[in-house]
């Protein structure tokens, strides 16, 4: 299986990056603003996320293949509150 590089945005869990890495793709940038999940995402995957994506840097977005990005589950997931489009977050 051939080896690619992919992106992780609004990582949450992680679940595009467990993923992909079944897939045999090595992620080299993750991001999540929300602290508790940038600490799980570190102890599951050895990565710690960057934070608020929109102060990344372009130039230091490294060359990559995939880039992922996460929906917004929570508002819509039973684990969330279930404020849908009405989530002001």
């Amino acid at each position: 299986m051939q080896t690619f590089r992919f992106i992780d945005l609004f990582a949450g869990l992680g679940g595009f990056h467990l993923a992909l890495d079944r897939l045999g793709g090595r992620c080299v940038l993750a991001a999540e603003w929300k602290e508790h999940l940038r600490d799980l995402y570190e102890e599951n995957f050895k990565l710690r996320p960057e934070g608020d994506i929109t102060l990344v840097n372009p130039q230091d977005v490294p060359d990559h293949d995939v880039l992922t990005a996460g929906f917004p589950c929570q508002p819509f997931s039973k684990a969330g509150e279930q404020l849908g489009f009405e989530c002001t977050e």
